[in-house]
């Protein structure tokens, strides 16, 4: 599989990654564990090799996983967690604080639970304003002089604040993790600029909008009450609120379209698009199953024409629910 370097920094990974959000068991529905595992076995064998998670997915449960699913593959593998969010015990985060002890502590656990001495990228999660982005900073500078993260970056950060970040550490963060689809393009309007000039990658969760795009859904569809979509928004857009979900249910049909003409999947269209947007290194899809992990793999490589990008945008037009306002 294509892989593509996060900047500069010499560290690589395959455009097509795997997010363990919804196999964590927790704010996704319910999710099974056999699978999970093999979903994990067949991502690697399709040749992914980015691998993202974090301690509030499941309350680590997803990064038990993972750990016991990578075993003696985990070195072909790029590792990557989050610090930062502070949680409850059925994942409901409560609040945000990258104080150098939590970061600490949080990394050292996660570490236990991926049974590894390292990750290969540490994030921070979600913006503290209460932490000075220099204490931040300094504490990333530390854990990887530490031997404890090979590379550092964040994620759901603006533009700014990448930039106020730069200004503490030039050079140290390597990946901005960003909310970006179809259906939301908020964030890499704000932050492309930023990427480009500071030489950060982009990391792209969500670009299947949270099953939106998978082509699934249908408006009799129902969430469990564990699975945060009930609520209908996605983000701060209301994308499956009533009204909005059978508009964009239209969009998405009109979408798949475009695909059989192409040749490929609804979402193999959804995620080559977004491997075309400037600064994106990969995509991160949350697969349950290995059938899932075939399906999304199959996009690497795939280069969309001119005149079906051009009917896309028309497409797009008619979505409703999109916002302009980052939920930071």
């Amino acid at each position: 599989m294509e892989s593509r370097a996060f900047g500069r920094s010499g560290l690589h990974a395959s455009v097509i990654g795997l997010g363990t959000w919804p196999i964590g068991g927790a704010r996704y529905g319910p999710s099974d564990d056999r699978d999970a595992l093999a979903a994990i076995a067949a991502a690697l064998d399709r040749g992914i090799t980015c691998f993202d998670t974090a301690p509030s997915y499941g309350n680590g449960h997803a990064e038990e996983l993972l750990g016991r699913a990578l075993g003696a593959r985990r070195h072909d593998t790029v590792v990557v967690t989050k610090g930062g969010l502070v949680w409850n015990e059925r994942s409901q985060v409560l609040g945000r604080t990258s104080r150098r002890e939590t970061l600490t502590a949080q990394l050292e656990a996660s570490l236990r639970r991926l049974r590894t001495g390292y990750v290969d990228l540490f994030l921070i999660h979600w913006p503290d304003a209460a932490t000075p982005f220099a204490d931040v900073m300094e504490t990333l500078e530390r854990l990887v002089e530490a031997g404890k993260a090979r590379h550092t970056g964040v994620s759901n950060f603006t533009g700014e604040q990448l930039r106020a970040c730069a200004a503490a550490r030039p050079g140290r963060l390597v990946a901005d993790q960003i909310s970006l689809s179809l259906f939301d393009r908020r964030w890499a309007r704000d932050v492309s600029a930023a990427c480009a000039d500071l030489e950060i990658g982009i990391m792209a969760y969500g670009p299947l909008a949270h099953g939106l795009l998978t082509g699934t859904l249908r408006h009799t569809t129902g969430f469990d009450n564990t699975d945060w979509r009930k609520a209908g928004t996605l983000f701060g857009q209301p994308l499956l609120a009533p009204g909005n979900l059978e508009r964009n249910l239209e969009v998405v049909d009109r979408l798949a379209a475009v695909a059989r003409r192409c040749s490929i999947t609804l979402p193999q269209l959804a995620l080559a698009w977004v491997l075309s947007q400037p600064q994106v290194t990969t995509a991160l899809v949350g697969a349950r199953t290995p059938a899932e992990v075939d399906g999304a793999a199959g996009a690497a490589g795939v280069r969309l024409p001119d005149a079906a990008v051009a009917e896309i945008e028309t497409i797009m037009r008619d979505a409703a629910g999109l916002t302009t306002t980052l939920p930071v």
